[in-house]
């Protein structure tokens, strides 16, 4: 459809589905969608997987019982037009991420199952896969994947949280092997999100833990040998995290924790100097199921905004106003689905994040940024 020639219908079915907050705007359509099923999707992951130059999308199925994975390749314009399944087998997977474990130029695929074996899936260069090596305990309630090279070797590792179960980090040998597996948290942890930084300034990666079950947040720090055996506490030691994001959020030198909380406020707890997390600003005085959080720069204005996706409510938007310290919430829509993940990232390469929610027993849906940069 070409929106440049709408008729009066298209014309109010067009900004009927507009959010409006000054000159920010984000569009959806019938057309921006990935494919037409309802799946029991928890996780997206988004790169370009045929070095075309656009974003294409792994979207993972089987929350709780099997399902099948999918991959949908951008047409260059923000559409996915082609998709395929990843792999031949139903699996139970909760979470994906894209990333060349095997250092050949590419974009691998790491995908996380509940109760079933993690695989690698390996890009043969055009972007189809072949599935490759398991990493991690083969039967875990594995609820969250992320990659980073957290031992600084050059090579991406992953880490892999387990709902009630201990924790790992599943080290790369540079070739995507992952036969070395080192735990982290408590056994007891019901770890539902894990974010790789470096809290305290010293160089070492450290690990950020979003607990589950009213438990205890904390930070791990690294001694630089991979071992975290110093953590600090942030939240009311009780809270019901699901999701984190780190960042710089009022730029003073200190990394924040900004919180995605279910049944309760979703809070930014900044750092300090002393490597505490005691100040804090709550953006989101909602109740809501938080279940899923992420940050961009939606507006252009130079700082880090948030999107938050929510369980049977409305997803939304906060624009940072002023260092953190202010926030305007934005309502994405009205369609209130249960988005287990929500990115941001430029689908159609106008070099303005746009929105991709991952929805559980719905459609998975994304939105482009339509904003438009006001001069006085």
């Amino acid at each position: 459809m070409k929106y440049n020639s709408l008729s009066n219908f298209a014309f109010f079915f067009f900004f009927s589905n507009f959010s409006y907050c000054q000159s920010l705007e984000f569009f959806n359509s019938d057309r921006l969608i990935l494919g037409t099923h309802k799946e029991r999707t928890a996780s997206v992951g988004v790169g370009d997987i045929d070095n075309d130059g656009d974003a294409d999308i792994l979207v993972a199925n089987g929350r709780h019982w099997p399902g099948q994975n999918r991959v949908f390749v951008n047409n260059g314009k923000g559409v996915f037009t082609v998709s395929r399944p990843l792999g031949n087998e139903r699996e139970t997977s909760y979470s994906t991420e894209l990333a060349d474990f095997d250092n050949d130029g590419d974009l691998d695929i790491a995908v996380g199952n509940d109760m079933a074996p993690n695989y690698i899936f390996i890009n043969d260069g055009n972007g189809f896969f072949i599935k490759g090596p398991s990493f991690g305990k083969k039967y875990a309630p594995t609820r969250n994947i992320v990659v980073s090279d957290i031992d600084n070797d050059g090579d991406i590792d992953i880490l892999i949280t387990n709902r009630g179960r201990e924790n790992e980090i599943c080290l790369n040998d540079g070739k995507g092997m992952f036969l070395e597996s080192i735990g982290f948290g408590s056994k007891n942890d019901s770890t539902i999100d894990v974010e790789v930084a470096d809290m305290n300034g010293d160089n070492h990666n450290d690990l950020i833990l979003a607990n589950r079950d009213d438990q205890q947040n904390y930070v791990y720090l690294n001694n630089g040998n991979l071992k975290f055996n110093i953590k600090e506490p942030y939240g009311t030691g009780s809270d019901i995290t699901r999701s984190i994001a780190i960042s710089d959020i009022d730029k003073d030198g200190n990394l924040d924790i900004i919180t995605a909380n279910i049944g309760e406020p979703n809070v930014i707890y900044f750092g300090s100097n002393k490597g505490t997390y005691e100040k804090k600003i709550v953006f989101d005085e909602s109740l809501d199921r938080t279940y899923s959080i992420t940050i961009g720069d939606l507006d252009e204005d130079g700082d880090e905004d948030i999107v938050v996706g929510n369980v049977k409510a409305r997803n939304n938007v906060f624009l940072n106003l002023g260092n953190g310290q202010k926030w305007e919430k934005i309502v994405l829509s009205d369609k209130k689905f249960s988005t287990y993940d929500i990115m941001v990232f430029d689908l159609n390469g106008d070099r303005k994040l746009d929105i991709i929610e991952s929805n559980s027993d719905e459609q998975n849906i994304y939105y482009f940024n339509r904003f438009t940069p006001k001069f006085p």
